[in-house]
């Protein structure tokens, strides 16, 4: 399975923090949900060849 990174939602060099700013019962909230734990990216592993050393820097 492809090692994906992972994103860092608090602030580090703007003023926007997603963990605040996506309100629960929104839309905004609901497709970050969808996107981050229910949508299947299981075609697109195959095109990620990073199992063993990760992604490049």
């Amino acid at each position: 399975m492809a090692r994906y990174k992972q994103i860092d939602t608090s602030p580090r060099f703007i003023a926007v923090d997603l963990d605040r700013q996506l309100h629960p019962g929104t839309f905004e909230h609901a497709l970050n949900y969808l996107v981050d734990h229910r949508l299947d990216v299981s075609r697109f592993d195959a095109r990620y060849k990073n199992d063993v050393t990760g992604a490049s820097a």
